[in-house]
């Protein structure tokens, strides 16, 4: 099959440069559209070294202990000082006022992925409390209406499907499993993303070339994603440069990493290739 390189990469090549117009920082700040900074919170310094190395998207595990939203994969008991609100929402509030003392750079544009570890509605009934705190900067849904904000929630895991989809008003959204959204209509109302784990996916491990029965199959999942407006990421992806080239080739909107700056590295020097086969 081919691909026409020009006209595939176009649009987020424009993205890239226009956002590299209207943001005059450090290289280091410069918005990467496609990266998504997995567990997060497992770095030194959780949300900035992120948002240092580029990244908007980037996601963090709950849990629900004594009323608190304690950040942990596991063993939140361990944890009860690192909560949601510390780590992440308040940080998030000031680097977008550029009050942040960690960020010289204010970033108006990001997305929370919260994967909730306990019980889905009573988590998420706590969460709704601390979001409504934050309800100035969150993109939300009102009677049918998205307005978009500086960050919007997303929500993983053990999801609140049925509390959240029967609410009028909220600030959060779904992370829909990409492989049942074939058979969504819902609108953007409700769904922001569409993930499934790359192994669910095809097996394929970045050694020689991706078999073309499993890039047809991603192809078909990306398709009937985006016809959602669904941006769609594989969790649990190889960290190899040739798996990443191979997601981004059939459509895949978000790159799953824990390599913060390996990942930010390839992104920018295929945003750098891609523009110059544009000048040819």
């Amino acid at each position: 099959m081919q691909v026409d390189i020009s006209q595939k990469h176009l649009k987020p090549v424009l993205i890239f440069f226009l956002i590299f117009c209207f943001f005059p920082c450090g290289a280091q700040h410069i918005p990467i559209p496609n990266a998504f900074a997995h567990n997060d919170y497992w770095h030194k310094r959780p949300l900035y070294d992120a948002l240092n190395n580029g990244y908007i998207h980037i996601e963090a595990d709950i849990y629900l202990r004594k009323g608190k939203l304690i950040v942990a994969h596991i063993l939140p008991l361990f944890k009860r000082k690192k909560t949601l609100e510390q780590l992440y929402l308040k940080p998030m509030l000031e680097t977008i006022n550029g009050t942040s003392k960690e960020i010289s750079c204010p970033v108006s544009a990001i997305t929370l992925m919260i994967d909730i570890k306990s019980d889905a509605d009573k988590t998420y009934l706590n969460l709704c409390k601390l979001l409504d705190q934050y309800k100035d900067i969150l993109t939300n849904y009102d009677n049918g209406k998205v307005t978009t904000r500086q960050v919007t929630v997303v929500l993983t895991g053990h999801k609140p499907y049925q509390l959240l989809s029967g609410q009028t008003k909220r600030f959060a959204f779904i992370d829909e499993d990409l492989m049942r959204s074939r058979h969504d209509t819902v609108s953007p109302g409700l769904y922001q993303t569409a993930s499934c784990k790359y192994s669910d996916m095809m097996k394929w491990d970045g050694s020689g070339q991706l078999p073309e029965k499993d890039r047809q199959r991603l192809l078909k999942y990306v398709a009937i994603a985006h016809r959602y407006q669904k941006k769609v990421r594989l969790w649990a992806s190889p960290e190899r440069e040739e798996v990443w080239r191979v997601l981004l080739d059939c459509g895949v909107d978000l790159i799953n990493t824990d390599k913060l700056p390996e990942l930010k590295n390839f992104l920018l020097l295929e945003q750098k290739s891609y523009a110059q086969s544009n000048n040819r």
